[in-house]
């Protein structure tokens, strides 16, 4: 699933703890990104009246999930970027939801999961109180956000990744904690 020597990098963790600011900040910073694609399926399902929600139909809502993170994937490395690429999640974010929910993968997604290859250094936020807030895309209690980012940094380890718990602290100062450990890490090659 990992490849080492790849730009591409996760920056992940449980819902509200501030992975899109960040994201944002490194685009600022003039890197490329790629933004998240749940919430985008979310408010597209609820523009149409879908039912592919996790508050709706489950199964669907981690298919449409899957497959956008496959094909998002897919698009970047095709463009062939030489500099780093941050995703705002990886296919194994849901690959974690299909975990929690006792969805199961099939073949195909199984198939699938094996051709991409992100950097095996993923950047994972911690939950963060004061920080959390729901709202018409976000619906997951406190509690459920907690579990969530355990269960997301157990996905990370079971599939070979290195997580690297970034610290609560502003979105530049955790841009900056990012760019400080890719150097670190490739000064270790």
């Amino acid at each position: 699933m990992s490849n080492p020597n790849n730009e591409l990098y996760v920056i992940t963790g449980g819902p509200g703890v501030g992975k899109t600011t960040l994201i944002e900040r490194l685009k600022q910073a003039g890197y490329s990104t790629v933004e998240e694609q749940a919430r985008k399926i979310i408010k597209h399902q609820m523009n149409i009246g879908g039912n592919g929600l996790p508050w709706s139909d489950k199964a669907l809502y981690a298919q449409l999930m899957f497959q956008a993170s496959v094909r998002t994937y897919h698009q970047v490395t095709f463009a062939n970027h030489a500099t780093p690429i941050f995703f705002d999640r990886g296919i194994l974010d849901t690959v974690c939801y299909m975990t929690m929910e006792k969805i199961p993968l099939s073949s195909e997604q199984l198939m699938a999961l094996e051709q991409v290859n992100y950097n095996k250094n993923v950047f994972i936020l911690p939950p963060w109180r004061e920080i959390y807030r729901t709202d018409k895309q976000r619906k997951q209690s406190w509690a459920e956000a907690v579990l969530t980012f355990h269960q997301m940094k157990n996905t990370y380890l079971q599939y070979g990744c290195n997580v690297i718990e970034v610290p609560k602290v502003s979105a530049l100062e955790r841009a900056h904690f990012i760019l400080e450990h890719m150097k670190d890490l490739h000064n270790l090659k």
